[in-house]
């Protein structure tokens, strides 16, 4: 196996975990799980679950570079940067085609899995570079802020579209829209 091949198994595997990722704050609620995993349905907790969801891939994909002998440089910082970048690009292929035609469960798996796919292509080229100096304690010090600003916009969710779990009326973990 080479690192071509990787991307489109990396690709399907990312896709099939968040579907298991989705649902740990709903099997295990607590305020840990919370900054990690969906505490409800809006759009910023799917993406919190896609970060999350690629962070617990990396270590199953160190784990296949690791057995195939596949050469590679950066992995950390891939690994963060896969889980970081995928959310722009999901929302810039998503967003448009949500706010003017709605939730349609099977366009928006297509453009999750697209989302990974090119997300998963760009980690490529990354872990094709040089390696980069630092790169370890960069990737550990980013995914540590990164969680502080996701555990933040949980538990006090600004008052955004973005933030809005439509199904239960409320932003963030628990925080009610009160109808005047």
């Amino acid at each position: 196996m080479n690192l071509k091949k990787m991307i489109f198994i990396n690709s399907i595997l990312v896709f099939l975990l968040c579907f298991l990722t989705h649902f740990v704050y709903d099997l295990l609620p607590n305020n840990l799980f919370a900054i990690f995993f969906p505490v409800n349905e809006s759009i910023w907790e799917h993406m919190k679950m896609l970060y999350t969801t690629f962070l617990i891939y990396g270590i199953i994909e160190y784990l296949i570079l690791k057995k195939f002998d596949i050469e590679h440089n950066n992995f950390l910082i891939t690994t963060y940067l896969k889980a970081i970048l995928c959310i722009p690009i999901y929302l810039i292929m998503y967003l448009p085609f949500y706010f003017n035609f709605g939730e349609n469960m099977i366009i928006t798996f297509i453009i999750l899995f697209i989302a990974i796919l090119i997300t998963n292509f760009i980690g490529y080229k990354i872990l094709k570079l040089k390696e980069i100096p630092y790169q370890k304690i960069i990737a550990i010090i980013l995914i540590i802020i990164t969680y502080v600003v996701m555990a933040i916009l949980t538990f006090k969710a600004p008052h955004y579209d973005l933030f809005f779990d439509t199904q239960k009326e409320k932003y963030g973990i628990n925080d009610y829209l009160i109808k005047k």
